[in-house]
């Protein structure tokens, strides 16, 4: 597939802590056959290729006035078949209104919905499994802090994903 027709996915990259722990879980919880990402965050799933400059420097722009996010991770929740994270942050809701209204004429309807900011720990099971897990892990759970750090631009190749660019968060705010 040609690089300007591989649809763009932004994440936010968080920090190293907090990656390691979630890829961990995603390690231990999901299907080993499937699992062939690290534990993100998705801001926008659906991004054209063909646009990539223009997305680029937008990232670019805004990232660098922008402080790292703390975050608060508040809980587990269900994905039917499957356990996330919740997460949540004022802040990373207004920087993705931001980048939605820049990148609105592109935006498909799953990337127009309200952010419900979530890390992925399983998916793709079946129900009893991830309710069995949601159930385990829910009995040790509190709550903890990680940190936004940048946005991450990706390329969707059918599977794993190819990294484009970095965009670490400036120390302005």
């Amino acid at each position: 597939m040609p690089d300007s027709e591989a649809p763009l996915i932004l994440s936010l990259t968080l920090d190293d802590a907090a990656q390691t722990y979630c890829n961990a879980l995603r390690r231990q919880h999901f299907p080993a056959r499937i699992n062939y990402l690290a534990a993100h965050l998705t801001l926008f799933h659906h991004l054209p290729g063909t646009e990539q400059e223009a997305v680029c420097a937008q990232l670019h722009e805004l990232c660098h006035a922008q402080a790292p996010l703390p975050l608060a991770v508040t809980g587990l929740r269900s994905l039917g078949r499957g356990v996330a994270f919740t997460l949540e942050n004022d802040q990373l809701r207004a920087l993705h209104r931001t980048l939605q209204a820049a990148f609105g004429p592109w935006l498909t309807p799953q990337d127009q919905q309200k952010l419900q900011p979530h890390v992925t720990i399983q998916n793709k099971v079946e129900p009893a499994e991830a309710q069995q897990l949601l159930t385990d892990l829910q009995a040790d759970f509190a709550p903890f802090g990680a940190v936004g750090t940048g946005l991450h631009l990706w390329a969707y190749r059918q599977g794993p994903w190819e990294s484009l660019a970095a965009f670490p968060f400036g120390n302005k705010g």
